[in-house]
């Protein structure tokens, strides 16, 4: 297997006790590419320490909108400045989260729009995180020229019309756990429905964990249980589903 987990949280404390036999893991089960995820002021060291660590780690970093209102003048310079290392790979994760109410939305937007022209500025794609917003995220996407750049849809759970807008601005949807899930009708209707060259798998471990192991901590390893699904849905072999995943991941990445 050549599997890539674009979206994976190494760095999360739930890791602090294995990590290394985590990432281990991963690699056993086939998993020969993941990208950690910077977030905020604590994340984006960490995340950029494992990459410098492990030759097939990658890093997005930016600023996720549960922390937008401590983002400070400067983060977006050092944001920047870490764009020319040659494991930073996207602009992420980016975007609004309505259900959290921890930042004010016209907080979240302002920083979501400026890191958009940041990418586009660097020519980097962008990791969306997108959860009960979809209307105010396709409205900015469309708004700051998001096709641009392009990106990925990190852990895809509108419907298919919000799909279709996304994959209309050049993006990618990734899927992860509750593709598995066995009432999880939504996430699998819409993945049945996105192009196999604009579909990408995930874990987003610690969190999300796919079925049989679901209520437990999700590990990058986990995401042979996401393809596997994603093979099932879109009637191909497991190893139909990896090749093209992989592929569409360095693609998008830009990772040679």
């Amino acid at each position: 297997m050549d599997l890539f987990d674009t979206h994976t949280h190494l760095d999360a404390p739930q890791f602090d006790e294995d990590r290394e036999e985590v990432i281990a893991r991963a690699v056993e089960s086939g998993v020969t590419r993941m990208i950690n995820i910077g977030f905020n002021r604590e994340t984006i060291p960490s995340t950029m320490k494992l990459a410098e660590t492990y030759d097939f780690i990658y890093a997005a970093v930016g600023w996720h909108p549960v922390d937008a209102i401590t983002m400070q003048e400067g983060d977006l310079e050092w944001i920047a400045s870490l764009c020319s290392h040659k494991k930073v790979v996207a602009i992420g994760e980016i975007g609004l989260d309505y259900y959290w109410d921890t930042s004010p939305k016209d907080v979240q937007h302002r920083v979501l729009r400026s890191q958009i022209g940041l990418a586009r500025e660097l020519n980097m794609p962008i990791v969306i995180h997108n959860r009960d917003a979809h209307e105010d995220m396709i409205k900015i996407l469309r708004e700051e020229k998001a096709s641009e750049v392009g990106g990925v849809m990190h852990s895809f759970s509108g419907s298919w019309e919000t799909a279709k807008m996304v994959l209309g601005m050049g993006f990618h949807v990734s899927f992860g756990g509750p593709i598995t899930f066995k009432n999880a009708k939504q996430p699998k209707e819409v993945l049945a429905q996105v192009p196999l060259d604009r579909l990408l798998i995930e874990t987003d471990a610690p969190y999300l964990t796919p079925h049989p192991f679901r209520g437990k901590r999700n590990e990058s390893a986990h995401v042979r249980l996401v393809a596997e699904a994603a093979a099932q849905i879109k009637g191909i072999t497991v190893e139909e589903m990896v090749a093209i995943t992989t592929q569409n991941a360095l693609e998008r990445f830009n990772i040679r």
